[in-house]
């Protein structure tokens, strides 16, 4: 799963900068009913991981059964955080 392919899949772009807001909300909307009913953990962790990029992911215990997985997530917000600082 690429980064790119998503954002043209649910934004018709990979230049999430050329989206307008009305774009960009439509396809978050599109982005979190299908990570309901997608069912591969890889898929959905990367779909999750574009989700929270945007500011729009599901709380961890609500996104993933699997401990382990939102390990991966904490793990993952964390090394966000830090790049960021």
């Amino acid at each position: 799963m690429r980064l790119d392919d998503l954002f043209v899949r649910y934004f018709g772009s990979d230049d999430l900068d050329s989206v307008s807001p009305d774009a960009l909300q439509a396809g978050a909307e599109r982005l979190r009913v299908e990570f309901g009913l997608e069912t591969d953990r890889g898929r959905r962790f990367g779909m999750w991981a574009l989700m929270q990029m945007l500011g729009v992911a599901p709380d961890l215990d609500v996104a993933f059964k699997d401990a382990a997985d939102r390990d991966a997530a904490r793990t993952l917000m964390e090394l966000s955080e830090r790049a960021e600082e």
